[in-house]
């Protein structure tokens, strides 16, 4: 309990703390978000991770730092901390600084893929070949009225999805990727998709509108995983479903330059506890294998909760 509280008692670390519990960040962004010195941010990380307040996840020679606490005073006071954070000297500009952190992980990504959308397939089946996953993709992916896609790339499952989806919107952050995709959509014939320009994290949708949502091998480009799966369940209506492949952690680090890849993959964990803080619920989540020069896949799916039993917990805490 003493080391918690000293290590609580500190103006910087708690400015840390505020930070994290807003996403993932490595030491460099944390000190462009603080304005300070690497060594000073360090040292105060250090004391967090003493006291059990934060984690660290390894990413190749990267490493991320998250409010996941595992000391439980902590994790009782977390409620009550979060509603004192903009009392903090420095919030504001902390806050404005994160969100350009963000930012520029977006442009990145938006930059890197307005380049190379027109050699964007061949490079990804090229330069990473993964484990057949399409199969247990469209299992999961039940026919229903509306149907939307995020990060949808070049439109490669749009065709197939159309068969699921009375009605399919495909939403992408960068013009060129949806360039390509209506271009393979007007040569296949199909005109019945809607295609959107829309960030991940803030989709041009209003909430509780598509009764499933696909995520194909996008989620390693967001700048937050955490909250694209939130916004993803923000769409969907109660029980609705979402359907999501992606990588399998792993330590191919070259792909951050040569594929913009923001993540290196997800560990079943990582995508299980950023389901269960979006409120989805029936989560199925299945890795896939393929040869040795193959990258693991995992192919994920999960209900948003039912509004009748959401009604049922407002009314059980009235």
């Amino acid at each position: 309990m003493l080391k918690l509280f000293k290590a609580l008692a500190d103006q910087t670390r708690l400015r840390l703390l505020a930070i994290l519990q807003l996403g993932e960040f490595t030491v460099q962004e944390l000190v462009e978000i603080l304005a300070m010195g690497q060594s000073r941010i360090s040292r105060h990380l250090k004391i967090l991770l003493a006291a059990g307040m934060v984690q660290v996840k390894r990413e190749g020679t990267w490493a991320y730092y998250r409010l996941q606490p595992s000391d439980q005073l902590f994790t009782q006071m977390q409620p009550l901390l979060q509603n004192c954070w903009s009392e903090l000297a420095g919030y504001n500009r902390d806050r404005t600084a994160l969100a350009s952190i963000l930012a520029a992980r977006r442009n990145r990504s938006l930059e890197f893929f307005d380049r190379h959308a027109r050699q964007w397939d061949q490079m990804a089946r090229e330069l990473l070949p993964v484990a057949d996953y399409l199969p247990q993709l469209f299992e999961h992916i039940p026919k229903c009225a509306k149907l939307l896609e995020v990060g949808v790339g070049t439109g490669q499952l749009l065709q197939a999805l159309t068969d699921k989806g009375s009605q399919v919107i495909a939403v992408d952050h960068s013009p060129a990727m949806l360039a390509a995709a209506r271009e393979r959509l007007t040569a296949c014939g199909v005109v019945s998709v809607e295609l959107k320009l829309g960030q991940m994290e803030s989709l041009p949708l209003a909430g509780g509108t598509m009764d499933v949502a696909v995520m194909n091998m996008a989620l390693h480009h967001a700048s937050d995983p955490g909250a694209v799966i939130s916004e993803l369940a923000r769409v969907l209506r109660p029980a609705g479903r979402l359907v999501l492949c992606d990588l399998l952690r792993h330590q191919k680090e070259w792909v951050r330059e040569q594929l913009a890849d923001q993540w290196l993959g997800f560990t079943v964990e990582d995508l299980h506890g950023w389901c269960l803080e979006a409120g989805l619920e029936r989560i199925e989540i299945t890795t896939i294998s393929g040869r040795p020069d193959e990258l693991p896949v995992i192919v994920l799916s999960a209900n948003k909760q039912a509004a009748v039993r959401c009604h049922h917990a407002i009314k059980e805490s009235i």
